[in-house]
């Protein structure tokens, strides 16, 4: 099956569920393969390679269009989310869409002395209001694929004062991210981008990161890396003094993951991606299902959730959010995927 990932991938079935785990690229295995036998082994570089994670973080940077020095590497959205939730002062109001994805809105509402709202995501714009402190959301809802409106929410946030967190986590691989438009973003590295799991990302404005603290700042965190005893003093004054300490095996893979998606390019992937979803949402009209409608990657069908089951059973990789059948489309699906979907949601009886 010719696709825009050639001989990258070799998927068994039709892997539609890249909203909720993509597929790795053949060099990114390999490589964390090639790490994990030295470790087997007992050889000098089985701990792993520094570069890789330096490799990783400026691959992002580019992706990101920001520089390498606003971006911190981690293990998980929920970690870099925690940041920004501690450095709000008590009685400070945070804003977010309902429904948002719980990494995002967990680290803020376990505090328990923020003022918490939520607004329906096509007003989320309108509902920022003077004294709201930040606006967290996803810029592509988890549940339903859709887009946020993020000229919106960006210039109704610079109005009254807000700071921003956009998680990037579903968007990000496929649609292009400009995160220099936004305080702070957050994005897992193991749907879209094509990472494995233990992979993520924060960047931080230049103006945003006075305000945060290295509360879990580690030996790599320090202007010079790996000092291993006693505190690190020498924090780095760019956004890697947020750094998680990584874990190597992952970030040896990401390095190709995110290597792979630069020499595709974003744009293609864009355009390629959403094609295959609006074939779908087509077909889906056709079978006389409505899809969630909008340009996005991910498509979602309200009220079809419990058929995701039985077409896992079938051979179609998808899965079901908030009672919605989902499906996400990536460079290594084809025409055929989806018309092997269709044929056999049709073949479904509810």
């Amino acid at each position: 099956m010719e696709t825009l990932g050639g001989t990258e991938f070799a998927p068994e079935q039709t892997y539609l569920n890249t909203a909720g785990c993509g597929l790795l690229p053949t060099r990114a295995a390999e490589a964390v393969g090639a790490l994990a036998r030295e470790l087997v082994a007992g050889r000098a570089g089985g701990s792993g390679d520094s570069s890789a994670v330096t490799a990783v973080r400026h691959s992002f940077a580019r992706l990101a269009g920001v520089g390498a020095d606003r971006v911190a590497v981690g293990s998980s959205v929920s970690v870099h989310v925690a940041l920004v939730a501690q450095a709000l002062p008590p009685g400070a109001e945070v804003l977010f869409p309902e429904g948002e994805y719980s990494s995002v809105v967990t680290p803020f509402t376990v505090r328990g002395d923020l003022r918490i709202r939520y607004a329906p995501l096509d007003g989320l714009a309108d509902a920022v209001r003077p004294g709201t402190a930040l606006v967290a959301f996803s810029t592509v809802r988890s549940a339903d694929g859709r887009i946020a409106d993020l000229t919106a929410v960006r210039k109704a946030a610079e109005a009254h004062g807000a700071r921003t967190l956009a998680d990037a986590s579903q968007s990000a691989g496929w649609l292009p991210l400009a995160a220099g438009d936004w305080d702070y973003t957050v994005t897992a590295g193991y749907k879209f981008l094509l990472c494995p799991r233990g992979v993520s990302f924060l960047t931080v404005g230049e103006d945003a990161q006075p305000s945060l603290v290295p509360i879990h700042a580690g030996p790599s965190a320090g202007e010079r890396q790996w000092t291993f005893y006693g505190p690190v003093e020498d924090l780095s004054a760019s956004a890697r003094r947020y750094d998680e300490t990584p874990a190597f095996l992952p970030y040896h893979g990401a390095e190709h993951a995110l290597a792979l998606l630069e020499e595709v390019g974003i744009d293609a992937i864009h355009a390629y991606a959403t094609g295959l979803a609006e074939r779908f949402r087509e077909g889906l009209a056709e079978l006389g299902h409505t899809a969630i409608p909008g340009e996005s990657a991910i498509v979602a069908v309200p009220g079809l959730g419990d058929r995701a089951a039985e077409l896992v059973r079938r051979g179609v990789i998808v899965s079901s959010r908030a009672g919605n059948l989902r499906a996400a489309f990536h460079l290594y699906n084809g025409v055929a995927d989806v018309d092997r979907a269709l044929a056999a949601l049709a073949d479904v009886q509810p």
